[in-house]
């Protein structure tokens, strides 16, 4: 079976529970949530984050049957609302190199340009060299801006960017 990209919705907003918790207990500095405070919601707080999301935000589920290969979520940017945040984003590692990444990144710029949004941007963590690789290679590029990451004031947060060609 393929690879399918499935909207993370309510209905099924536990299975992305289990793709997120496990993202943050396998690569815990790729987040500015951790897993011990995330592992403490019950299941009808999942779902009622997903419900929160609303039209003005979208999030994806990389499926290959019953493997859950990774997720993805953007939201418009509050304080720039021609551009959206690029979040969550996660590939689980017998996942990694075989382009689920890529068609993550291009079902969120899809979604971006369908919204009149000009450019996404992203944070990653200054030790995340795997991740910094990756973005590039998807067009991606250093911003310049940093940030302190939020659990661990000693590491920087890199911010990147790529515009969105408009259909």
């Amino acid at each position: 079976m393929g690879m399918e990209l499935v909207p993370i919705t309510p209905e099924n907003a536990l299975v992305f529970k289990m793709v997120r918790l496990r993202a943050l207990k396998t690569d815990p500095t790729a987040f500015g949530s951790t897993h011990a405070s995330e592992s403490l919601l019950n299941d009808e707080a999942w779902i009622q984050r997903v419900r929160d999301w609303g039209s003005t935000r979208v999030g994806f589920l990389a499926m290959n049957g019953e493997l859950r290969c990774g997720m993805a979520a953007a939201f418009p940017d509050p304080d720039d609302t021609a551009c959206a945040q690029l979040v969550s984003m996660w590939v689980a590692p017998e996942c990694r190199r075989i382009g689920v990444g890529r068609v993550l990144i291009d079902a969120i710029k899809s979604w971006a340009a369908v919204h009149n949004l000009r450019e996404l941007r992203l944070f990653v963590t200054s030790m995340n060299q795997g991740a910094i690789d990756f973005y590039i290679r998807n067009g991606f590029a250093m911003t310049g801006r940093t940030e302190p990451y939020p659990n661990d004031p000693m590491l920087v947060e890199f911010e990147m960017t790529i515009s969105i060609k408009r259909n």
